[in-house]
């Protein structure tokens, strides 16, 4: 799906998305962006004329520098409302996002003047647009307190998960040379986990367990390529997944982290890892299509067995 914002035109998710904000935080937004500094140019200058009045120097001061703080908090908030247009889906329904939702969110993040950091705030702001209720006040609160390098080292931190139905970071043995690639140690983990993103377990680790009464083959994606987990025993298996899991939290942000990701950036390296090294050994049954594309029509019929133990 191509992107909501063409030729200058803001589609509907959007304009119904600014509506809101400005409805429910006073906010204003105006998309053309010449207009609005013009506009914040000509209050400036209005406002700077009242003060060359007769007021004291230091009132001077302060009322430049709140002048000066005010366009800046402005121009964050309108910068990550643009940024999180391209990511709107056609049904958004922006119209059903709380009230109370929104003057927080923006008042979390209007002192966010990276760029990168603007990108995560607004595929936060679109992810709540396109299903209200994503994003929970306490998500918003650990986002505003971490900083870049925390963005970035979560953000490589994501790269090594596949999807079970949900996003599940796969860490095994840390102490292999795979994760120094991605600067994942002890002491990372141990950070992430700190941050509340991540529960580390150094001894046991976690498990995702199935009844296979229900399901045989367990699928599982890694960007564009499919797996398939098959169980030959009757009642529970389980699957082992390693030391760490998602915090409800960081599963909401490695979602924004993992919508970031494009298939370009597939390590085939730690994809024949965690085939090879880990499930191959640990004994499972693990199979692929012969095109491993996701879209292929005839999954089942392609389905070759690559690993039995």
């Amino acid at each position: 799906m191509g992107t909501l914002v063409e030729f200058g035109k803001l589609a509907k998710p959007a304009t119904v998305l600014i509506k809101k904000i400005s409805d429910a935080t006073g906010v204003l937004y105006e998309p053309t962006r010449i207009k609005r500094k013009a506009k914040a140019e000509a209050d400036a200058s209005k406002t700077k004329a009242l003060i060359d009045l007769e007021i004291e120097d230091i009132q001077k001061r302060a009322l430049n520098r709140l002048i000066t703080e005010e366009i800046k908090k402005q121009e964050n908030i309108e910068n990550i409302t643009e940024k999180s247009f391209s990511s709107l889906d056609e049904n958004a329904t922006p119209e059903n996002i709380e009230d109370d939702w929104l003057t927080n969110f923006f008042d979390k993040c209007k002192l966010i003047s990276d760029k990168d950091m603007q990108t995560m705030w607004s595929k936060i702001l679109a992810g709540e647009s396109n299903n209200p209720g994503t994003f929970s006040k306490r998500t918003i609160e650990l986002m505003s307190s971490l900083d870049k390098s925390d963005a970035l080292l979560f953000n490589n931190f994501c790269k090594l998960c596949c999807t079970f139905g949900k996003l599940q970071p796969l860490i095994y043995n840390y102490k292999d040379s795979i994760y120094k690639k991605y600067n994942i140690d002890f002491s990372t983990l141990t950070y992430l986990d700190e941050l509340g993103l991540i529960t580390f377990d150094n001894g046991g680790g976690f498990n995702l367990t199935y009844n296979i009464s229900d399901i045989k083959d367990i699928k599982i994606t890694y960007y564009d390529k499919i797996l398939y987990v098959h169980f030959k025993n009757e009642g529970l298996n389980s699957i082992n997944t390693g030391l760490v899991n998602f915090t409800k939290i960081g599963h909401d942000l490695a979602l924004i982290n993992n919508n970031n990701i494009n298939n370009h950036n597939i390590d085939n390296e730690y994809y024949d890892y965690i085939l090879n090294e880990i499930w191959n050994k640990q004994g499972y049954i693990v199979s692929e299509p012969l095109s491993n594309k996701i879209y292929n029509k005839s999954l089942e019929e392609e389905r070759v067995t690559t690993a039995s133990i």
